[in-house]
């Protein structure tokens, strides 16, 4: 799976009292699917899922993919401190349509995930069992873990873990792990204009041939007709392969050019929620080759990032999307909604950065 672009990870809505509000979930889904995002994260950290009931976090996995645009990648946030729940939650997102699974390093027994074979172990038995290709999800700043590069680069030969979030933040070892993984070679299916094809966009092209007894109407066929041998068509959609490598996404806002500089393919940034068209503005201005722009477009969202994200965490998140024209709502106990001094540091932060 191609995994180019931005990914927000988003936040979960809730009542005043604590439920999961389903609604505002789906209306948040569909609003993030018109913008310029590469896909979509359900149940990161940004998610509260580790908040969440099991009955909770699969309704809420339902909930956002039957919102979401076919051609928008979906990454279920599965990672639970054991191998065998964490598959349990994998399978039921396979199941739903999500297209990878995202899985945190385990962190609880810390003493002995520090030992190297405890931590192979798990990834590898959950890659050797799930149906969906994982993405390695790296939090030292709530986990108190931080998965080595030399790991990583050991995990990378697997051929169903094709990525890492890396949110360290530490641009040396997101260079060492492209750097160190630059010899993986695989491919991904793509549309003829290299863009993502999700399961979602196979299965609806698929339908559509099925539906029209797998006769493309005469008017139809210049359209369909491959434009070169490289080109397959499925359905009613054309595909091709593309070459990927390992793809590391990174997870801070603020070192999102940087980021990029050193090789990573896009990002999974919380500071997406609130803002998903000006981070996206700093990868499509560095894809464009305008690094100028594209530096100018990282200054503007340097500050708020750091502070809303970094510092403040998801009740300045939630807010931050209640200014920006998607619903943030209060978060879930533990959490405590802002302040009003609070609230107004966001309102200042968030000024220049509508969506």
């Amino acid at each position: 799976m191609l995994l180019n672009g931005i990914f927000p990870p988003v936040t979960t809505p809730f009542y005043p009292d604590g439920k999961v509000y389903y609604k505002k979930l789906e209306a948040n889904i569909e609003h993030y699917s018109k913008t310029p995002i590469g896909g979509i994260v359900i149940q990161g950290s940004t998610g509260e899922a580790i908040l969440l009931s099991d009955e909770e976090k699969r309704e809420v996995l339902k909930t956002a993919i039957e919102a979401a645009a076919a051609e928008k990648v979906m990454i279920a946030g599965c990672g639970i401190e054991s191998a065998i729940e964490t598959l349990r939650l994998i399978e039921y997102a396979a199941e739903v349509g999500y297209d990878l699974a995202m899985v945190r390093t385990p962190h609880y027994y810390r003493g002995q995930m520090n030992r190297p074979e405890n931590m192979l172990a798990f990834y590898r038995t959950v890659a050797d069992r799930s149906p969906l290709p994982i993405v390695i999800y790296n939090f030292p700043q709530a986990t108190g873990y931080d998965i080595p590069a030399e790991l990583v680069v050991e995990l990378s030969e697997h051929p169903n873990i094709v990525s890492i979030k890396e949110s360290c933040g530490v641009i040396e070892k997101v260079a060492l792990m492209i750097q160190k993984t630059r010899h993986i070679k695989r491919t991904a299916t793509v549309t003829e204009r290299f863009e993502p094809v999700t399961g979602r966009m196979l299965k609806k092209a698929r339908s559509a041939s099925a539906a029209s007894g797998g006769v493309i109407p005469a008017e139809a066929l210049g359209a369909q007709k491959p434009s070169s041998a490289a080109v397959q068509v499925v359905g009613n959609l054309k595909t091709r392969q593309k070459e990927v490598g390992f793809q590391v996404l990174t997870g801070s806002a603020n070192k999102l050019f940087a980021s990029l500089e050193v090789g990573a393919v896009g990002a999974i940034l919380a500071f997406a929620d609130p803002a998903p068209t000006a981070c996206y503005e700093v990868y499509a201005a560095y894809k464009d080759g305008d690094k100028k722009l594209a530096q100018e477009k990282q200054a503007r969202i340097a500050e708020a990032a750091v502070r809303i994200v970094g510092e403040m965490s998801i009740p300045a998140v939630k807010y931050a999307m209640d200014l920006n024209g998607f619903y943030g709502g209060t978060p879930r106990l533990p959490l405590l909604p802002l302040t009003a001094g609070a609230k107004a540091e966001v309102e200042r932060l968030m000024a220049n950065i509508k969506n």
